[in-house]
């Protein structure tokens, strides 16, 4: 009897654990939805001249936000039963079978298609161009991809380096050598944080037939170095703002010594290719990112 009873409550624990609530959080990626909608606001906040068009904004950041979320329920949708192989995923709610496939589906399609609308049809064609591109390379090109190449890491950090360009068009209406360089220094920036997470889940990543630099790279040489030279040219990438007038000089020197540091970083778990270092990339990765986007929203030029 009191077996029966603790083996009852040991469920009910469960299922508070995962909550619909929860489930939906972890099925939209929130802290990446999140990060997506951090940088398309500094990309609009960057872009914009004179008082805030908040209806434009807070439109931009609904549109942008539901693809996001959109995008994040197709990719599981993709991936449930490779998620269920790795440690890291398999109690995600559709590999544990929380939830039913065709619902994120459904949900994922819904999604990208109110968001990419809202886009059009408030905000201008160049965002909601780059919307649907966003959803379009994460779903249908990365994920599959993952599976064929190691390369797949060089497509996968596009998606996640549009959100800021997309922020800018939408407040500027066009591309632009600005919205490049927003462009490029997510995406440089990409590169090392995720091949330190490549390095530090790569047995759950060959269990799943992912194929990742760190998969095929043993001893963590090509997977480190890979990481420093993209980190280097995170360091000079960083500094073109400051070069082009888009920001005050200030922030050259500031972009200057956060690249440095993390530069040095990396330089670390070339020196010394272990789960320790790999982590700290990753952290250092973690605290870079609002640091130079703080940087270049504090040290813009107001008069670009």
């Amino acid at each position: 009897m009191q077996q029966t009873n603790m083996s009852e409550k040991s469920e009910e624990s469960s299922q508070k654990n995962h909550s619909l609530r929860s489930d939906l959080m972890e099925l939209i990626k929130l802290r990446l939805s999140l990060l997506v909608l951090i940088t398309t606001l500094v990309g609009f906040l960057l872009g914009w001249t004179g008082p805030i068009d908040y209806f434009l904004l807070g439109v931009t950041l609904l549109g942008t936000g539901l693809s996001a979320c959109g995008a994040s329920a197709l990719n599981q949708w993709w991936e449930h039963e490779l998620d269920a192989l790795m440690k890291r995923t398999q109690d995600r709610p559709l590999p544990a079978k929380r939830l039913h496939p065709r619902d994120a589906l459904l949900f994922g399609l819904l999604s990208v298609f109110i968001g990419t609308a809202l886009l059009l049809f408030f905000v201008n064609l160049v965002s909601a161009s780059l919307g649907l591109a966003t959803v379009a390379i994460y779903v249908l090109g990365y994920t599959p991809m993952k599976r064929h190449t190691t390369l797949n890491t060089l497509l996968g950090a596009v998606p996640g380096a549009i959100p800021p360009l997309l922020g800018w068009t939408a407040a500027t209406g066009e591309i632009g050598l600005e919205g490049v360089l927003l462009f490029l220094l997510l995406w440089f920036w990409q590169m090392p944080h995720f091949l330190a997470i490549a390095w530090l889940y790569r047995d759950d990543y060959a269990a799943a037939g992912f194929r990742m630099l760190s998969v095929d790279d043993p001893e963590g040489l090509m997977t480190s170095r890979q990481a420093l030279l993209y980190a280097l040219g995170l360091l000079a990438v960083s500094l073109l703002p400051g070069v082009i007038g888009m920001a005050t000089p200030l922030y050259f020197v500031l972009a200057l010594i956060l690249g440095f540091v993390f530069v040095l970083a990396a330089l670390n778990f070339v020196m010394q290719r272990s789960r320790k270092k790999a982590r700290f990339l990753f952290f250092a990765s973690i605290i870079y990112l609002p640091l130079i986007l703080l940087a270049l929203l504090f040290c813009k030029n107001k008069f670009l």
